[in-house]
């Protein structure tokens, strides 16, 4: 099983992908917590150049709450990791599935919301 649901934009600078990615979360009912700069982090801390790469921390409130009362833990899992990251002649966007990486807990109720979760992010990418 893929832990990503991916998709390669051509044709569009890295901001103006962020910018549709966003709009795209928002449609389908996530909100972007936190936001990581891996690029510029990795030239502050170790000097070192890398393409363009993000990464987003999205929630869907509704989906969270619902898992977070089946599975008190289940927090160490979320937001749902979005990234995007420049490769030749693309941006790449992967949202993480959560049906895969829900596997590793033994609740069948928090699979099925795992499943919803997965299916209105595969939405968004495939709207972007």
């Amino acid at each position: 099983m893929s832990y990503t649901i991916t998709r390669a934009i051509s044709g569009a600078s890295f901001d103006d992908v962020d910018a549709r990615v966003r709009k795209a979360l928002a449609s389908s009912g996530f909100g972007v917590l936190t936001e990581i700069d891996v690029q510029a982090t990795m030239k502050k801390k170790l000097g070192a150049d890398m393409p363009a790469y993000r990464i987003l921390g999205a929630c869907n409130p509704q989906m969270a709450f619902q898992a977070i009362a089946m599975e008190p833990r289940v927090g160490a899992m979320l937001p749902c990791n979005v990234i995007l990251r420049q490769i030749e002649g693309a941006v790449e966007v992967s949202a993480i599935d959560p049906a895969a990486s829900m596997q590793a807990i033994d609740n069948a109720e928090l699979h099925a919301v795992a499943g919803q979760v997965r299916a209105l992010l595969q939405t968004a990418i495939e709207t972007i």
